[in-house]
């Protein structure tokens, strides 16, 4: 892809429902009435210090949140099948996520919910971004605050190879959701965000192999 605009080639992206959000920056303003009394310099002085203490604290978070990520391994669509197919889990559910998805965002805490609660009864969650390549640290530190403590992955390589090689039915919409049973089989997908209660019913479905293989509409 040659280059072009951010927003052009996120629109040319294989993924679907797409959020473009843009970060706006604070820019600090010096009185009049302080030009008017020849304050300037003194203003200006403390603004400056004020901006170096908020850089130094940014700057200290994002290096604590970088340090606490979790991995995000590069995977393609036959590799996340194979930690599907992993043995020791009795459900698995993979759900495919985007920074810059507003959605993905908000069903994550749920996701997390679901996990952490049937974890113990054998659930293994597989956690996919499909952000850009560039935007690894981004997605890590969204994870890091999150709580996500456990590997995560990066979709790698062909954006429509990957589609179809996780599958085929599935549009590249996101969010994404797949549950599996022990044995691998897909039981559940669902594009768009997953409910709580919904995403908790379905995986109970898996774990004691109960229920028809449900797809929604993607």
């Amino acid at each position: 892809m040659r280059a072009e605009p951010r927003e052009k080639a996120i629109r040319e992206l294989g993924f679907h429902g797409i959020e473009v959000e843009r970060v706006a920056f604070l820019r600090a303003t010096v009185p009049r009435s302080a030009r008017r009394f020849g304050a300037l310099r003194a203003v200006g002085a403390r603004a400056v210090a004020a901006g170096l203490l908020v850089i130094a604290l940014v700057g200290a978070r994002a290096d604590r949140a970088a340090s606490e990520a979790p991995a995000l391994v590069s995977s393609s669509a036959e590799d996340v099948l194979r930690e599907v197919r992993r043995p020791g889990a009795r459900a698995v559910v993979v759900n495919v996520w985007a920074t810059w998805c507003a959605p993905c965002r908000e069903e994550m805490p749920d996701v997390l919910r679901v996990y952490r609660e049937l974890r113990g009864r054998g659930l293994r969650l597989l956690l996919v971004s499909a952000d850009f390549p560039e935007d690894r640290e981004e997605a890590r530190a969204f994870l890091a605050r999150a709580g996500v403590d456990f590997p995560t992955y990066l979709k790698s390589g062909d954006d429509r190879a990957f589609i179809d090689g996780l599958d085929p039915g599935w549009s590249g919409a996101l969010p994404a959701t797949f549950v599996y049973d022990a044995a691998g089989k897909l039981r559940h997908s669902r594009v768009g965000k997953s409910t709580y209660a919904e995403l908790k019913e379905r995986v109970l479905e898996a774990l004691e192999g109960s229920g028809a293989s449900t797809e929604e509409p993607s």
